[in-house]
């Protein structure tokens, strides 16, 4: 029994080095007759490291100095601001009597050996809407059957470089370095860090305005 014991053991301590450290961001919005929630969160190795809230964006941990953050939070709100006042004038042209759902889903993961894996997903009304194929920087459509947004969206994303490959850079270069740094802490969070984590919210709220024309203009009519 002893040694099963033991065995089992080992085998739980090489599963959990075996895990690979995670960094992952969550953006969900909501829309209503030109009227848009905004919410969403950031997690380091399982520990939250930002919330998003409407009007106000704050870091849980402590992964930047008090200046640094100031202005990022700035960028932050001002990029959500534009997209809210986009909402409403799309609204205008276009008058939505529904409630649509949008949300962003990305991150990364570094595994002991080194490797690394980079995501982005959107889903629109809970149902897989698109997907950023990080190692080529090109945009995925996921929406079952034919529906004029999805394409209108994928071609408006593919146009600019803060949607391909900017993103691109922040999936495998900046979001892999916030790990690496972290496994070279062995786990431990430092208050000196100045990696810049919320560029990811940014890029978040960019990727939203890059598809704001397409869901509001196109939805229930021909784009």
């Amino acid at each position: 029994m002893l040694p099963l014991l033991l065995l089992g053991g080992a085998l739980g301590v090489a599963a959990e080095q075996a895990a690979p450290l995670a960094f992952t961001m969550l953006q969900l919005t909501r829309v209503y007759k030109g009227n848009s929630m905004i919410r969403g969160n950031a997690s380091l190795n399982g520990q939250l490291s930002h919330v998003l809230e409407e009007n106000n964006v704050t870091q849980v941990l402590p992964l930047e100095p008090p200046d640094a953050w100031a202005r990022r939070q700035e960028m932050v709100m001002s990029y959500l601001d534009i997209f809210r006042q986009l909402v409403q004038l799309f609204n205008k042209e276009r008058p939505t009597k529904f409630t649509q759902h949008l949300c962003c889903h990305l991150g990364c993961r570094l595994y002991p050996n080194g490797t690394a894996q980079s995501f982005y997903e959107v889903t629109l009304n809970r149902t897989a809407f698109l997907t950023f194929h990080v190692p080529n920087a090109t945009w995925e459509r996921r929406w079952p059957g034919d529906l004029p947004v999805a394409t209108y969206a994928l071609e408006q994303l593919m146009k600019y470089p803060i949607t391909t490959q900017d993103l691109q850079y922040f999936l495998n270069t900046t979001c892999v370095s916030i790990l690496q740094t972290q496994s070279a802490r062995t786990g431990k969070v430092s208050g000196r860090s100045r990696t810049p984590l919320v560029l990811g919210l940014v890029l978040g709220s960019l990727i939203l305005l890059g598809m704001a024309l397409g869901i509001f203009l196109c939805t229930g009519g021909s784009c």
